[in-house]
Parts: C-alpha cells; sequence; structure tokens
C-alpha cells in the first residue's frame, strides 16, 4: 500500500505535505477531500485526525498528522534528497528557520489569509492590519535571507522553503483579492518590493511535482 495523504486544496498546511512528497518524489495517492462537504469531520477522518484538521498522512497502520510532524516523517522514512540536511548543524538551523516562522510569524499570516478568504474583512479590519505590519517586516526578512543564498537554509531547498512558502503564497493571493484593496497590506507589487524573494518563488515553481501539488482550485477560482 502506499502512502496516503488527506488535504484540502488551498490550505497552507496542507500544501507542505504535498510539496514535500513531490520534491521527494513519492508515490503517494492524494485523497483531496472537501472542506466544504464536511468531509474533516467525518468519523473516518476524525478517527484518523481526531481535531478534523489537514494534512494528515497514512503508511500502512501508521497516522501522522501536523505538517511539520509529516515532513519529518517522510524525510525520515524518504532520505533523499534530504529535507533537514546532511549534517547535525544543518538540520539544526532548519529547524530553526522552520520553528521561528511556525511560533512567530505563521499566525499573522494567517491573521490576512483566512479574513480575506472568507470575506470577513470588515469585522476584523483592526486584526487584518495588524497582521500587515508584522507580516511585511517578517517578508523584509526572509528578503535579507535570500538576497545571500537562493535557499532560506542555504544551496538547496530544505523543508525551511517547503514551510514557509505555501503561507507566503498564500498572502499573495489574499493580496490580489478586490477586498484586499480596501486594506494596506503593502506587499504589491511583489517583484519590486522584495525582488530575492520574488525570485525564490520562481525557484519554488520549478521544483519537480510543484504543478501538481498547486491547490487545484486555485487555478480556475479569481
Amino acid at each position: 500500500m502506499s502512502i496516503e495523504i488527506y488535504w484540502f486544496s488551498g490550505s497552507p498546511f496542507a500544501w507542505r505535505a504535498i510539496l514535500a512528497a513531490e520534491v521527494k518524489g513519492i508515490d503517494y495517492t492524494s485523497r483531496l477531500i472537501q472542506a466544504s462537504d464536511g468531509d474533516h469531520q467525518k468519523p473516518e477522518f476524525l478517527a484518523m485526525s481526531p481535531r478534523g484538521k489537514v494534512p494528515v498522512l497514512r503508511d500502512g497502520d501508521l497516522v501522522v498528522t501536523e505538517s511539520l510532524a509529516i515532513l519529518a516523517y517522510l524525510d525520515r522514512r524518504f532520505p533523499e534528497p534530504p529535507l533537514f540536511g546532511r549534517t547535525p548543524e544543518e538540520t539544526g538551523q532548519i529547524w530553526r528557520l522552520a520553528l521561528d516562522f511556525e511560533n512567530n510569524s505563521l499566525g499573522q499570516f494567517m491573521n490576512i489569509i483566512q479574513p480575506i478568504f472568507f470575506d470577513q474583512v470588515e469585522e476584523k479590519r483592526e486584526q487584518v492590519e495588524a497582521a500587515a505590519d508584522a507580516v511585511t517586516h517578517e517578508l523584509a526578512r526572509l528578503e535579507g535571507r535570500l538576497k545571500e543564498q537562493p535557499w532560506l537554509a542555504g544551496e538547496a531547498v530544505s523543508a525551511a522553503d517547503i514551510a514557509i512558502y505555501p503561507f507566503v503564497e498564500a498572502v499573495l493571493r489574499a493580496a490580489g483579492k478586490p477586498i484586499a484593496k480596501t486594506v494596506p497590506l503593502r506587499v504589491l507589487p511583489f517583484e519590486q518590493t522584495y525582488p530575492a524573494l520574488a525570485a525564490w518563488r520562481q525557484r519554488v515553481g520549478l521544483l519537480p511535482g510543484y504543478e501538481r501539488a498547486y491547490p487545484p482550485h486555485w487555478r480556475s477560482a479569481a
């Protein structure tokens, strides 16, 4: 039985797992489920993920939840190419980058993404505007790293890139929505404001399997 990955289209957390599997060239079965149909609240799904969250990875009898844990599992299960480095120093650096984003910036990205995607900007305007300050600060920090090297942790793509990229992409998609014009997000035009990050986005887009990992409903939705 191949590995199965359960995910929602457009979930940055789920995108991490799918993109990691594609970069590693893993033979996996995609289980795209629909939040709008309540698939994540059905008993069979809750038996795997009691919190009703994606992504979920199932490898035989083993179930792994939480996107960073899934990245770590895939890296041990399929060592090449490594996502967490080849040396203890590289591993520590990659985990530091991923967890720094997870603990200090991810929530602010979501404070922009969710209100815009779910048409809640008016009632959460102060939250979105405050988050915009934090997000632009984080983007500037990432821009500084990428001026010195092609990938966040050095010369090769790593779990740090895969952990952070989907949230950058989701914020940019949110910023392109008409309602976002009423909020000073200050992330567009992205190529002019963050040229090193823009070049990094292009490199991510050329990774093996990127097109298969891209959220399918984003291809047709505005």
